[in-house]
């Protein structure tokens, strides 16, 4: 099990409501440092970082957090198109054999503003077929020495990655993968080591989790069994009245701001995203689906992984996501606003809950 929280990465405060202002530090390295080791002490294993053109560069700042840190682990998101896959093995590499095995890897392949650094890939085929090519070279990379390949995308020859992972070459870092387009699905169940979801009922996530394990077959997987992630909101709080309470509040604060806070304004581009179109059709299906999965965010501006929530007290969130447990869902990364007070508020009242069903089951 893997219980991960979320750092924002972004210069602009305000981040889903985030109260945190720039005189008290929003946007610097101070700031998130903070949230880093405030994880740290709070029960999280550590956090996804936020990535985006026009962001502060993700991996410069997970390289930052795990020097002043200890047991933080960084979940890194990288493009392909943005990095060239021996140039990024070799760096996640050192980074993870300075940390002592401490590097986590999200690889990112929707649209991002590509032409804003040279990317001019758009096709989605190509987009998924290079993606397929850049994980599959990493990982040789990270495991082999002296690799040749020669792909459409990439080709390397008699490449050597100085230093290996630590624990090479039985261990790398761990590679995230998301996308519920059938192209990434078929990269996911290749190459991927977890497939992270967004929030959605669990019939749905059942019914794609037995799907991947079926490609895993068609595509005839070389590595370990395909593992499986969620990344969702959870508003928590002491009574159910008082979660659904705020969370209503906030979400008629959003529908009243809509589009002017940042980070709850899904960019236009991930409007086109299968996954994304998944949540947003949620709603037409009810305010609250499964027990406390609330699809409202989605119509007045939520996006991504802010698109639906899970909403209640620690014991009813706690249950819920046992049950995405019972799928066979075993990496968590989950988040709320402000995000410190919620790293400390969820750390020390659902994380202790989810550890205890889990040992008793």
């Amino acid at each position: 099990m893997s219980y991960l929280w979320y750092i924002p990465n972004q210069i602009e405060p305000g981040h889903r409501g985030d109260d945190t202002s720039e005189d008290q530090g929003w946007g610097t390295l101070g700031h998130s440092t903070d949230l880093a080791r405030t994880a740290e002490d709070h029960g999280w294993e550590g956090a996804l970082l936020g990535t985006g053109w026009g962001r502060p560069d993700t991996f410069t700042l997970g390289a930052s957090l795990a020097a002043r840190t200890t047991t933080f682990k960084p979940l890194i998101a990288v493009r392909p198109g943005y990095w060239q896959p021996a140039h990024f093995a070799s760096s996640a590499a050192t980074l993870d054999h300075l940390s002592g095995g401490r590097v986590l890897v999200n690889i990112v392949s929707g649209l991002d503003n590509l032409a804003a650094y040279g990317d001019y890939t758009t096709d989605p085929a190509n987009r998924y077929e290079r993606t397929r090519e850049f994980v599959q070279l990493v990982r040789r990379l990270w495991t082999e020495e002296n690799v040749t390949y020669r792909g459409e995308h990439f080709a390397v020859e008699n490449s050597t990655v100085v230093p290996h992972p630590d624990g090479y070459p039985d261990r790398h870092p761990t590679l995230y993968f998301g996308g519920a387009s059938e192209p990434a699905e078929r990269v996911s169940a290749a190459e991927a080591d977890v497939q992270l979801f967004w929030g959605e009922p669990l019939e749905g996530l059942a019914e794609r989790i037995e799907r991947l394990k079926k490609l895993e077959g068609e595509v005839e997987r070389r590595h370990k069994p395909l593992e499986f992630g969620l990344r969702i909101t959870t508003l928590v709080r002491d009574t159910s009245e008082e979660a659904w309470r705020d969370a209503e509040a906030k979400v008629a604060g959003m529908a009243e701001n809509a589009g002017a806070t940042p980070g709850y304004a899904a960019a236009g581009n991930r409007k086109t995203a299968v996954g994304q179109r998944r949540l947003f059709e949620l709603a037409e299906r009810g305010e609250v689906l499964d027990t406390c999965l609330y699809t409202t965010p989605g119509t007045v501006g939520g996006g991504g992984a802010g698109t639906t929530w899970l909403v209640g007290s620690a014991d009813e969130v706690a249950q819920a996501l046992q049950r995405y447990r019972e799928l066979g869902i075993s990496h968590f990364v989950l988040s709320d606003t402000p995000y410190k007070q919620e790293i400390i508020r969820i750390g020390d009242e659902l994380l202790p809950r989810l550890r205890a069903l889990n040992s008793t089951r």
